[in-house]
């Protein structure tokens, strides 16, 4: 119950590869690339911001109902 060797990781990419072929693959990896690509750019150009600022991004405030506007 070890790892498993190298040759079962070669039957499984076999299998994954006649499942899905490989244009399929090769797709799914450059939208993978691509979404890894824009959550980093999105990271760095959000941070730098807030630091320069120095202010945190602004609250949204909920408006509070009074009793009497939901009695009525």
């Amino acid at each position: 119950m070890g790892s498993f060797s190298i040759w079962h990781w070669l039957i499984v990419l076999l299998v994954v590869v006649l499942i899905f072929g490989t244009k399929k693959l090769r797709n799914i990896g450059s939208d993978l690339g691509g979404a890894v690509k824009g959550f980093k750019q999105g990271v760095s150009e959000e941070a730098p911001r807030q630091t320069i600022e120095g202010e945190a991004p602004p609250k949204t405030q909920t408006p509070i109902k009074d009793k009497q506007d939901t009695q009525a």
